[in-house]
């Protein structure tokens, strides 16, 4: 390929630098940062081997392998061992969500809003902005990677080696990299950043479901999954380089795709077909809530059918652990069942948990619609019409309440239906929906936050991104750093029953409603109040 198809590419990498130099040290930071942190709580949890092989036993039940993946190593938990094993993917997890997020903001988020097209007037190369985009991800994630080996071989841990290390870094910026390659593929094949993003957001969600479902099973599947190789790297434990160069060579290849395909579209067009629309518009698309919702149709549809997929993906595993705590002596000595509840009920919340966490997601990017639509001036056609700020922001409120019932719904009946197929004794259906449920207030006034931040300070909207990951943080490792109360308190999901193991609490579902419609009224309030674009 010519050299002048990559002219600027190092202006454009600058560039991105330049626009991004908050964003992506926080970033970045904030792995560190919490590796760091992490790794130094499991010291002082498990001071001792004794200690760490019993938490290892509890590690080995199918629930825990299909959501944190395989434990290496559970012979000999050492602190490294646990480390990687409990924390490598989940950070990989989100890693690679990062990585999603900057390519579209480069790629299709620019295209769309004419800026591509300014560059390429200049004297700037057909792939320059991909390359770059690639490029400047590219170096995000080896910085990551070094940061966070020096991070944690600095804690001059026993069993925390200076090759582990930099292994545990490698493995987050492999993931990181073959993301954000496979997120410039998609930026190529869709037509818009909207459904670019959907299809980054449910390839991440898919990864993670197959590699779960492999795990579990053979191993086999896993291997279809990018974050199936970097948990084979045995950090700490084998100390594995290959699924470390296979991934990157992965990243590579898809980078390479990602750039071909950019060479042969049209500027504004994609190669997944978009199907014209109907002539005349339909009643119900004339209204500002039917829009709404045609212009979210696509990803409320893929993430309700990965909503089920998931919870019937825990849900497959529930016979299998069925079978674990009546084989494994020690889990009985461990797990000592609750008064009407089985060993396996006990795990219900944990798995509810998280699967309302990433609910979450969908959720507010459903509300989070709107402000995307002010940035790029399309509000303004709309409320010229005969529509009132109230209604228009109602109709993307009412979206995203809608979102929140389904997504949990979906959830909790996917675990059921599936739990209930696969156990011997069977499952309660009714008991999984009810815990799924529970949480809806909770989410509810994730809701009022982000109505509340749109109303008022519209520029620090991904502050509810951040308050997002700070909950999952809670709430998935919560109970394992035995964090104060108040810690806990301090996120929505911390006053949630955990059914089935507590009875639903009424009062404290409707104070969490009641907080919720305060904080959707204050963000109404300002929404009115404030200038449109600003």
């Amino acid at each position: 390929m010519d050299n002048h198809y990559f002219s600027g590419t190092g202006s454009l990498s600058r560039f991105i630098l330049r626009r991004d130099r908050i964003r992506m040290p926080i970033w970045i930071f904030s792995f560190v940062f919490a590796t760091v942190v992490i790794a130094v709580a499991f010291i002082g949890l498990y001071e001792n081997a004794q200690e760490r092989q019993t938490i290892a036993a509890t590690m080995e039940n199918p629930a825990m392998t299909a959501m944190v993946g395989p434990g290496y190593g559970l012979d000999n938990y050492t602190a490294g061992a646990m480390m990687a094993h409990q924390m490598l993917l989940m950070t990989a997890v989100v890693v690679g969500l990062m990585s999603v997020l900057l390519v579209i903001r480069h790629t299709r988020t620019d295209e769309e809003e004419g800026r591509i097209e300014m560059v390429r007037s200049l004297p700037v190369g057909r792939l320059a902005n991909v390359t770059a985009t690639l490029a400047v991800l590219f170096l995000i994630n080896i910085v990551l990677a070094v940061l966070t080996g020096i991070g944690l071989y600095a804690l001059n841990i026993e069993s925390m080696d200076l090759e582990g290390s930099f292994l545990y870094g490698a493995a987050l910026g492999a993931t990181g990299m073959v993301f954000a390659s496979m997120t410039a593929v998609f930026a190529q094949l869709s037509h818009n950043a909207r459904s670019a993003l959907g299809l980054s957001i449910g390839f991440l969600l898919a990864a993670y479901i197959i590699r779960g479902i492999g795990d579990v099973g053979n191993g086999f599947l896993s291997w279809f999954s990018p974050l199936g190789w970097i948990v084979r790297s045995e950090v700490y434990v084998n100390n594995l380089w290959w699924p470390i160069l296979l991934t990157v060579g992965a990243a590579v290849a898809l980078g390479g795709l990602a750039m071909y395909l950019n060479s042969i579209r049209d500027l504004g067009a994609g190669f997944l077909p978009a199907r014209a629309g109907k002539v005349h518009a339909s009643r119900f698309l004339q209204g500002p809530f039917g829009l709404a919702f045609r212009l979210q149709r696509t990803g409320f549809i893929a993430w309700a059918i990965g909503m089920y997929v998931l919870g019937a993906s825990y849900g497959s595993v529930m016979g299998d652990m069925e079978s674990f705590f009546a084989d494994v002596e020690i889990m009985k000595d461990l797990l000592v069942p609750m008064e009407g509840f089985s060993l396996v009920e006990q795990f219900v919340p944990t798995l509810m948990a998280v699967m309302t966490i990433i609910g979450t997601i969908p959720v507010l990017m459903a509300i989070l619609k709107l402000k995307g639509e002010e940035k790029n001036g399309r509000i303004e056609h709309v409320l010229g019409r005969a529509v009132s700020r109230n209604r228009l922001l109602g109709s993307y409120l009412l979206i995203s309440i809608m979102a929140s019932f389904v997504m949990l719904s979906l959830a909790g009946l996917g675990l059921g239906t599936v739990a209930d197929a696969m156990m011997e004794e069977g499952f309660d259906v009714a008991m999984a929906f009810q815990a799924a449920l529970a949480y809806l207030p909770a989410v509810w006034v994730m809701i009022g936050l982000t109505v509340l931040l749109i109303g008022w300070l519209p520029k620090f909207t991904g502050f509810i991104w951040l308050y997002l990951t700070f909950s999952f943080f809670v709430i998935y490792l919560g109970s394992l750093f035995q964090l104060p109360e108040w810690v806990e308190k301090g996120t929505p999901f911390g006053y949630v029953s955990a059914i089935p193991l507590e009875g639903f609490d009424w009062l404290q579902a409707a104070l969490l409603t009641g907080v919720a419609a305060v904080l959707i009224v204050a963000g109404f309030i300002g929404y009115n109040k404030r200038d449109i674009g600003n």
